[in-house]
């Protein structure tokens, strides 16, 4: 289920990342150590996150995930192993709260795809994915929360 998209302006923040260039089934072989690295890098550097973590997909690829998993922070991180200083940069976005497991995504992108087109904006190639409640929150897949925002280019 999709709550109502809107359009808004975002302004920028401060991100720790890692990107991965992954074949898409690794996605699950991947994911959770990725923010465990990343947890554990802003752990030691003493660095805060100001908000759950996020997912921005750089581009879209028939066979490989091309993203980086983010967390924001309080202050710049420091690079280490594959965690690098980043940035969730302002920007306007079309932006809607997906209700329901991760498997429900790709549908919940579609119908959120389809509302842009037909209000005649043109979205740009990347797009973010923040857990707001993930299964860390609750065993129940219709408890999850995934905010979706895709940039506008218009």
């Amino acid at each position: 289920m999709l709550d109502a998209p809107q359009v808004i302006q975002l302004t920028s923040r401060a991100c720790a990342a890692i990107h991965l260039l992954i074949p898409r089934d690794q996605i699950q072989v991947e994911m959770g150590p990725g923010l465990a690295e990343l947890k554990a890098t802003l752990a030691a550097q003493g660095i805060e996150a100001t908000g759950p973590w996020f997912t921005h997909h750089l581009r879209m690829v028939a066979d490989a995930w091309d993203f980086e998993i983010c967390m924001p922070v309080a202050s710049p991180v420091a690079a280490s192993g594959r965690v690098r200083p980043g940035e969730w940069p302002a920007m306007k976005v079309a932006r809607t709260v997906y209700r329901g497991g991760f498997e429900g995504l790709g549908p919940a992108w579609g119908g959120f795809l389809g509302w842009i087109a037909e209000r005649g904006h043109t979205a740009g190639p990347d797009l973010y994915e923040c857990y707001l409640a993930g299964p860390e929150s609750s065993p129940d897949p219709a408890d999850r929360r995934t905010e979706l925002s895709k940039p506008l280019i218009d």
